[in-house]
């Protein structure tokens, strides 16, 4: 992976850099073609990262499709495919690992019930970005807050690389593509569109209501629905994550919810 950065510099070649953990859908076919569109050669990396994971059991279920992935990136037309072990990316080991100041952005949202896990999303990042030296690196956006906090460490970090946000690709019905979403079963996947749609309807409800009138009857709506166990419901300034209010002129709604026994997240600018 070195040698080939290190070629593609020496022909003046722009990398555009996809990292995933796998499972690819085709959310992840839509970043591999905005990084076609921009670049001259296309590296995806395909790592399931141990530190960003706070449950044990979480890691063990996420899945790993290798084979599928390796042909579904052939067919694309990636100029590489990027597969290393946990041992090429943490020689020293995965527990004593470098920690990040993270100025305030991990304190919402995800942070509060995964405790760590942002700091285990940059270790990663870090360590690939230096390894790929990639000219763009592309991330969806379905993953709002990691996004954000990956554009404000690329920066304090001195990374000359353009970060570059890509919508959030759907089903039919509105709910995120998410390599999770097939362990939903049949009526839970039924169920989960209404993650979206509560988004949906919470962007209407701020056009005539108070954040907390939205927010309350939002969350009263999601709490009716058994099926659901809503962890948070969140509205936030899109760069700094703060707490929106009234007054904000741009405001992403931000969702985490279980069905199935499954955490789906989702997100939307509702302002």
């Amino acid at each position: 992976m070195i040698r080939f950065a290190e070629n593609a510099k020496l022909v003046n070649s722009s990398i555009g850099f996809v990292p995933t953990m796998g499972a690819l859908h085709a959310g992840h076919l839509s970043l591999i073609e905005a990084a076609k569109r921009e670049s001259d050669l296309v590296v995806v990396s395909v790592f399931v990262n141990p530190t960003q994971f706070n449950n044990a059991s979480d890691l063990d279920k996420y899945p790993r499709t290798f084979d599928s992935d390796r042909s579904l990136l052939e067919d694309s037309g990636v100029d590489v495919m990027f597969f290393p072990s946990v041992e090429e990316i943490y020689p020293a080991g995965t527990e004593d690992q470098r920690k990040f100041e993270l100025d305030g952005l991990d304190e919402l949202m995800e942070g509060p019930n995964r405790p760590g896990h942002f700091n285990g999303v940059v270790q990663v990042v870090t360590r690939l970005f230096d390894l790929v030296e990639p000219t763009k690196a592309f991330f969806g956006e379905k993953d709002f807050q990691q996004l954000a906090i990956i554009k404000h460490m690329s920066s304090k970090l001195g990374y000359r690389i353009d970060i570059v946000g890509c919508d959030t690709v759907r089903e039919s019905d509105g709910l995120a593509m998410s390599s999770r979403n097939v362990r939903l079963t049949s009526s839970g996947r039924t169920i989960a569109p209404e993650i979206h749609r509560t988004l949906e309807a919470l962007r209407n409800e701020l056009r005539t209501s108070s954040i907390e009138e939205g927010l309350a009857r939002a969350k009263a709506a999601l709490l009716a629905s058994p099926e659901i166990e809503l962890e948070y419901l969140e509205l936030v300034d899109p760069i700094t994550l703060k707490r929106a209010t009234d007054d904000s002129i741009s405001i992403q709604g931000c969702i985490a919810a279980w069905i199935d026994d499954v955490r789906l997240i989702d997100n939307m600018r509702v302002k």
